[in-house]
Order: C-alpha cells, then sequence, then structure tokens
C-alpha cells in the first residue's frame, strides 16, 4: 500500500482503534479514547517519543516543531486530531 493509498484511508474510528490497541499492548492497560495519559501516570513523558514514532511510521507524518506539544499527546482524542491535521484527513488545507 502507498503512502497516498494509506492516507486515504485514514478515519478518526480508525486511527483511535489504532492508537488504543497500540497503548493497550504498551501499558497492559484498557485505555479510555478521553483519558489523560500523563496526567494520570499511565505513560511518562519519556513514552511520548515513541508514540511520536508510532504515528509517522504508521500515518506517514512528520511532527515537528510547535506540533511535538505534550497537548497533542495527552488523549487519544488528542492523538488521532493531530493525525488527521497533519495527514490533511480533517478536510483542513495545511495552514488553514
Amino acid at each position: 500500500m502507498t503512502t497516498e493509498q494509506h492516507t486515504q484511508e485514514i478515519d478518526a474510528a480508525a486511527i483511535e482503534k489504532d492508537l488504543l490497541v497500540f497503548l493497550e499492548a504498551k501499558t497492559k492497560t484498557a485505555v479510555e479514547p478521553s483519558r489523560e495519559l500523563f496526567a494520570s501516570g499511565l505513560v511518562s513523558s519519556m513514552f511520548a517519543m515513541e508514540l511520536v514514532v508510532h504515528l509517522e511510521k504508521e500515518y506517514g507524518i512528520s511532527i515537528v516543531g510547535t506540533d511535538l506539544r505534550l497537548d497533542n499527546f495527552r488523549t487519544v482524542e488528542r492523538m488521532t486530531e493531530l493525525v488527521l491535521r497533519l495527514s490533511g484527513a480533517d478536510g483542513k488545507a495545511d495552514g488553514a
């Protein structure tokens, strides 16, 4: 599957499911999409880099600059929004 094909198939439900499976496998804990991952102590700030690498590889996106804020990784919902925005799947043009 090419990156272009993969990006076209991205939707919020699929991203959320992928992230929940990834987090549950890594933490051995059930995770709700709105759970505060860092504030709850489920994951550490060091784990944030693993999340960045996972998202970049899985969705063919680059997370750099201001997108590397911890706020973008606090919940599965926030990470889903980030992926949609960076992949252009949220319906907005870059810089909009």
